[in-house]
């Protein structure tokens, strides 16, 4: 069940350590390559979702420069130092993790994720990530060992600070983006809040961290688990709805809100499509007593097309213009919970024939 064809393009992985600034800068110098393209690829993007320059980008990610400064200094000090080993505009990173958040949701990365406390057996949190094919090579895997909190492990797009992962005290992180305003530029990108959650040591100091904090610029929704299991945060600049799993320890998310209604939220047709298919399977999974791992999620939720192109599985749809398109990039399964926490990365689309690879974080 577990055997995927391997892809000629593997992707890089990076290791990084030291203060905030030291984190930054080794950031930026081994990944400055892939920050100028990731700068020049969303440049087109917002163009043609958005019709933003990239000028007009980095005025609002100027703002946001402020607030993350204010908010979370030690975040913003390995920004600077992203920017600076990359040779870039340090607003070119920050714009790079506030883009959810300047696009108003407008951009197509849509994403299936659930969390499932397995009890005894750990706690399962996964997601297929969605967004333009032509992304996948500034994406990587890397590990950040820094003083005093807990080492993450996440797969990140060049230049961001947060994004999906865990981290050695059993914390994990999914994300689904959300397509409703307001956003508020006084609030943390939800990308920085990614990087609070795996900075945290427990959900709970992740949950009460964002809080503190004022919650996020932009409506967005992070699937948050530890041992305790999975709780699915609706974060909004107006305010936070916590949902819960159910009564079997499972909870499911796609691309639209479920619990919070004060966003003005634009409608993602397939949304609701996935989230109901994604309940259907794992329900089915839940009672048939199967021992379930990263292989079963992946072959039986995660593979899935039903509705393609778009399913949880993704495909590029050949009506849609290139920056427009979206399909799946990879597929990540995290056990937490137990001894060693631990993630399988599957490189590309998680489906039989499908040109992946299995990747095992830590490595």
């Amino acid at each position: 069940m577990d055997r995927i064809e391997p892809t000629a393009r593997v992707p890089r992985r990076i290791e990084l350590s030291g203060s905030p600034r030291e984190i930054g800068l080794e950031h930026g110098r081994q990944l400055s390559q892939e920050i100028r393209s990731e700068i020049q690829l969303y440049g087109r993007i917002f163009q043609a979702t958005t019709r933003m320059s990239w000028p007009s980008v980095q005025g609002i990610a100027r703002e946001f420069s402020t607030t993350i400064a204010r908010l979370v200094p030690d975040i913003y000090a390995e920004i600077e130092g992203i920017a600076e080993g990359a040779g870039v505009d340090v607003l070119d990173v920050v714009a790079i993790n506030a883009r959810s958040d300047i696009a108003h949701g407008l951009f197509s990365d849509g994403c299936s994720s659930l969390g499932w406390d397995r009890k005894q057996h750990g706690v399962l949190l996964a997601q297929n990530w969605d967004w333009t094919t032509e992304m996948q090579k500034n994406v990587v895997l890397m590990t950040i060992t820094q003083p005093d909190k807990p080492s993450i492990w996440m797969v990140p797009e060049a230049g961001m600070v947060g994004k999906i992962g865990f981290n050695s005290a059993s914390v994990g992180t999914c994300l689904n983006s959300i397509r409703a305003k307001p956003v508020d530029t006084s609030k943390l990108p939800v990308h920085v809040a990614l990087r609070v959650c795996l900075n945290s040591r427990s959900k709970a100091e992740a949950v009460q961290r964002i809080t503190d904090l004022g919650s996020i610029a932009s409506a967005q929704h992070i699937l948050l688990a530890d041992p305790s299991g999975p709780v699915s945060l609706e974060l909004t600049p107006l305010s936070d709805t916590h949902i819960p799993p159910d009564s079997q320890g499972i909870v499911c998310h796609t691309n639209h809100l479920v619990g919070n209604g004060d966003c003005r939220e634009q409608p993602w047709a397939d949304s609701p499509f996935r989230l109901a298919r994604m309940q259907e399977l794992i329900q089915q999974l839940a009672r048939s007593d199967t021992p379930v791992d990263g292989a079963h999620l992946r072959e039986t939720v995660f593979s899935d097309t039903l509705n393609a192109p778009y399913g949880i599985c993704r495909q590029d749809d050949p009506g849609m213009p290139p920056e427009r398109q979206s399909s799946t990039l990879f597929c990540i399964v995290m056990r937490l919970g137990v001894s060693t926490p631990s993630a399988e990365v599957v490189w590309g689309q998680p489906i039989k024939g499908a040109n992946a690879r299995i990747m095992h974080m830590p490595w």
